[in-house]
């Protein structure tokens, strides 16, 4: 896609901060700032989320997310990581390449991804039926 800025980013034609590459996936570091190797592991096959994304290239993605997050933990010192993917725009997805965010942890780093929220009444038996497969 010739707009995509993930896409330029793996034709090289936007500087990245690369931390690993295959020959289907690629990740680079978020130039947000917000956290210490927060990083952005992507398919090279341009594809909007989760729920377009072929499954092979989905696979591999996930796999490349699974190998940088233990590298962070087995051998970059990290005590844990968050993975966070948003699909669509109304789960607040602001680029439109599939990605898979990884945050490296470390205890007490104030970073806090899961803020408290006030908890809603739900009817959890009738959404379990209603989401069932």
């Amino acid at each position: 896609m010739n707009d995509c800025i993930f896409c330029k980013i793996i034709k090289e034609e936007i500087p990245s901060y690369k931390i690993y590459e295959d020959e289907m996936t690629y990740a680079f570091l978020d130039i947000a700032g917000d956290c210490e190797g927060h990083t952005l592991v992507i398919p090279k096959a341009h594809c909007t989320n989760v729920l377009d994304c072929d499954k092979e290239y989905l696979a591999a993605t996930i796999a490349s997310v699974q190998k940088i997050a233990k590298h962070y933990v087995e051998d970059c010192g990290y005590d844990g990581v968050n993975v966070v993917n948003a699909s669509g725009e109304a789960a607040q997805q602001s680029v439109f390449h599939l990605h898979f965010h990884i945050y490296p942890r470390k205890k007490g780093d104030g970073v806090d991804l899961f803020p408290l929220k006030d908890k809603k009444e739900i009817d959890m038996a009738a959404v379990a039926k209603k989401l069932a497969l």
